[in-house]
């Protein structure tokens, strides 16, 4: 499939090399696949140097052939976008829905849904960025060409988009803010579930306290790194499991669902610049 992208140069003497190297930060197989296929031009169409510098203003479009998303799509789910723009979205995640499909075939997933409505616009790209936890509800970032998921995913690894989650816990927590550093590992008498293991990955939470009632905190936390079931595992390693929990010693719910929402995403636009708080009213 072909894909587009327009951007104008913020500063004075950058060069097309520059830009993708070092402030794109684009991967090697991409920039090559970018100069292999001649695929940056200025507004009218005429081939640029990668070599000559560019001024503030001038305005590049990259049209390359690259890969297509595979995600099946489907309208089974209501679609909640909280932000779109020509280069990304983020969509709200239902609790009991899976981020993407995880066998050949299914179709019931956000991603699956995110590409029906991509496809309606009139595009066939579109990956996400991260994901959440299936009964966890919330926003989830995703990326409508390739070269935007690479500056995601690199913002992703060096911890430049913050996704905050909200958290409503049993009993009171004593602390009104803290950090959790324990490291996470499998659980060997559970299929799924993990534990706090000296011999785990690095796990760091940061939380605060936002509202206190006679048997439940509600908490906001900020992920430092993200490991599965990072939140639930620390919150229910303080003593204060997610309500309806049961995984992690919470009572289970009537419902069975857990109160772990992923409310807020927050980032500088990779390609704008412009500052990005998306939060879900959902």
């Amino acid at each position: 499939m072909q894909h587009i992208l327009t951007y104008t140069i913020q500063e004075d003497d950058l060069t097309i090399d520059q830009l993708l190297q070092t402030k794109w930060k684009l991967g090697k197989k991409l920039i090559h696949e970018l100069r292999m296929q001649k695929a940056v031009t200025d507004q009218d169409g005429e081939l640029l140097q990668w070599k000559l510098p560019q001024q503030k203003g001038n305005v590049l479009t990259f049209k390359w052939e690259g890969e297509s998303s595979s995600y099946l799509p489907s309208d089974r789910i209501p679609l909640y976008i909280a932000y779109e723009d020509e280069y990304l979205l983020i969509a709200s995640k239902p609790r009991g829905v899976a981020t993407h499909p995880n066998e050949q075939g299914q179709n019931h997933t956000l991603m699956n849904t995110v590409t029906h409505y991509l496809q309606s616009k009139g595009h066939s790209y579109g990956e996400h960025i991260h994901r959440i936890d299936e009964g966890t509800k919330g926003l989830v970032v995703v990326a409508k060409n390739p070269i935007v998921k690479g500056m995601l995913d690199r913002m992703i690894e060096q911890k430049e988009i913050v996704r905050t989650y909200e958290a409503i816990v049993e009993g009171q927590m004593k602390s009104n803010h803290g950090t959790v550093r324990a490291a996470i590992g499998s659980d060997r008498h559970h299929p799924t579930r993990r534990r706090v293991s000296p011999s785990g990955q690095l796990a760091i939470t940061h939380y605060e306290v936002v509202g206190r009632h006679d048997q439940f905190t509600k908490v906001h936390a900020i992920l430092e790194t993200g490991r599965t079931h990072q939140i639930r595992v620390h919150l229910a390693h303080l003593g204060h499991p997610i309500v309806g929990d049961d995984l992690y010693g919470a009572k289970r719910s009537p419902t069975k669902t857990y109160e772990l929402h992923a409310f807020k995403v927050q980032f500088k636009h990779p390609i704008t610049g412009e500052v990005i708080i998306a939060e879900d009213k959902r």
